[in-house]
């Protein structure tokens, strides 16, 4: 097992990451960034997931047209679009792709690969680029890339006695 100290501190030191150098990312660490989406927690282990690996130029930029804040997904090297079965698991799709958004998202920090969770998009527009059924739920598409630039600093958080309540 990892020490807790330092889990919690490589925890802290995750950032949302919006600049991404020219730099492809090898298919090696893009499927460790899969794996770690595989592994992620489901009800049942029904494991209600699809991943959509995008590299092409002009889906990309279709994509970054359609994101509200995500413009900067053109300049991404590889983009995963994480879709949810709904027909596999029809009240927990959502909870268990999130999970496996977050796994991604940390195992790309470990990697020193930047990502940003991109959550206002037109699902319905994106859905019909990719070709992904009605049917499904398209949860996010995260961007990877290097990072460029300086790292964001860190953002305040709320004070955990303002957010912890105890039942003894």
């Amino acid at each position: 097992m990892i020490d807790p100290e330092i889990f919690l501190k490589f925890l802290k030191s995750r950032r949302s990451i919006r600049n991404f150098q020219e730099k492809p990312i090898s298919d090696k660490e893009i499927d460790m960034i899969l794996e770690a989406g595989r592994w992620a927690p489901s009800a049942n282990n029904r494991q209600p997931w699809k991943f959509i690996v995008i590299k092409n130029k002009e889906i990309l930029k279709a994509i970054s047209k359609i994101a509200r804040y995500g413009k900067f997904i053109e300049q991404s090297p590889v983009v995963i679009a994480i879709v949810g079965k709904k027909k596999v698991s029809s009240k927990w799709y959502l909870q268990d792709t999130s999970l496996v958004s977050m796994n991604m998202m940390l195992m790309a920090w470990s990697l020193n690969i930047g990502t940003c969770w991109i959550g206002n998009l037109n699902r319905e527009k994106a859905k019909e680029i990719l070709k992904v059924s009605k049917d499904d739920f398209l949860l996010t598409i995260l961007p990877f890339g290097y990072i460029k630039g300086e790292i964001p600093q860190p953002t305040n958080r709320k004070d955990l006695d303002k957010i912890k309540r105890e039942i003894v």
